[in-house]
Parts: structure tokens; sequence; C-alpha cells
């Protein structure tokens, strides 16, 4: 069975749980507190695992592998139905630019690691640091609203049925609610109510976590 190393209320860790869901593949979550002790992901066991020290890490059997869209195209690979890609190349392209945004642009700057250090290195207090993240957090998900408004409306991002891209976005609304940087995205918000029905995504919750808020 795979394993998969995560935090309740990681944004990335969130998406891989939605999408092993949405392939209906069986895990063993394992939970790698961010916060406890220092960070459960500094421990010298878990680094043997990932140098990175991050999370989300799957492994399967001797492999692992760390990074949630290159853990996306390895489920795809391995499990290529139901399929999070839409058929048609450009969409796919469209798809994974859409995955991008999120996974590069927007979540890393308001991950654990670089608002401590924004704290403790940098001596930048809570308020500011709010300020950064609903900054970027806007700027980015204004960009993927008006992406979508160009495109005719769909129950999800790219079609009918969820890709990879709803995958991220529900998460990262999520995070956006936590920081108060919600603002009118329609189609964003139309679609992540959609998915929000699907027992995938209802599965893959923070809060339903066995790690959820335990400090």
């Amino acid at each position: 069975m795979l394993k998969l190393y995560n935090y309740w209320r990681s944004s990335s860790s969130y998406r891989v749980r939605i999408a092993l869901n949405l392939k209906l593949i069986q895990y063993e979550s394992i939970p790698v507190h961010l916060l406890r002790d220092g960070g459960e992901q500094h421990k010298p066991e878990y680094r043997a695992l990932n140098p990175q020290e991050m999370v989300p890490l799957l492994v399967d059997g001797d492999f692992a592998l760390g990074q949630s869209l290159a853990i996306f195209q390895y489920l795809e690979a391995q499990v290529p139905q139901p399929a999070l890609v839409p058929e048609d190349s450009r969409d796919a392209a469209r798809m994974w630019s859409f995955c991008q945004v999120i996974a590069s642009d927007v979540q890393p700057l308001h991950n654990t690691r670089l608002l401590q250090y924004l704290d403790k290195e940098l001596g930048v207090d809570e308020e500011r640091r709010k300020t950064w993240v609903r900054h970027w957090i806007g700027l980015n998900l204004d960009a993927l609203e008006q992406e979508l408004q160009v495109r005719e409306a769909t129950p999800y991002c790219f079609g009918e049925t969820p890709t990879y891209a709803d995958c991220c976005l529900v998460p990262q609304l999520y995070a956006a609610e936590r920081f108060g940087a919600v603002r009118d995205w329609p189609r964003l918000q139309a679609v992540a109510t959609r998915c929000r029905e699907h027992a995938g995504f209802i599965a893959a919750h923070p809060d339903l976590q066995v790690d959820a808020q335990k400090v």
C-alpha cells in the first residue's frame, strides 16, 4: 500500500490527498506535524526519507517522491483511470499551467517555513506577514479567475470531471480563507463549491485528518 507522509493543514498535502481519492487509490496516511517539537519534518528519520524536510512525500515500496505536481504525474502514469488530465493537449497544457501557478507562485509564499523565516530571521510582525500572504494569494487567484472567465463555464476547472487543477484550487481557496484573502472570484468559487460536494474532496478535507488541530 502507498504511504503518504503529510500534514493536515498543508495545502500541498491536501491536494495530493484529493488526487489519491479521485484515483480511488488506497493509501496509508502518516502525519508529519510541521509545528510540534520544532517540526517533525526536521527529525533525522524523516530527513533520511526526504532531504528537503517537506511534505507531502509519497512512498511506493522502495520509491519515495516529494513535490505534489511530480506526485500527480506519477499517479497518472501508474493509475491512468480515472484520468485527471484533459484529453485535449492544449487543455492539458493549460491545466498544468493552472496547477503551476498555485504550486509554484502562490502556495510557497505562505507555507510554514517561509512565514517562520519572516518572523524569526527577519522580524516581520504578524500583521505584515498577513499582508504579504493576502497580496500574493489575491494577485495570483485574480489571474486564474480571469483565465476561467474567458473559457466556457464547466462544472470543474477544465471540463465535466475533476482534474489536477481542481485538486490544487480547493486547498488554495481553503488557505485564502484562513488568511483572510478572499475576494470576488465567481468562477473559482463556483468550481470549488461543486468540488466540495464530491466525496473525494470531502474525505481529503483538513478537518477530517487524524492529526487535525493536534498541537
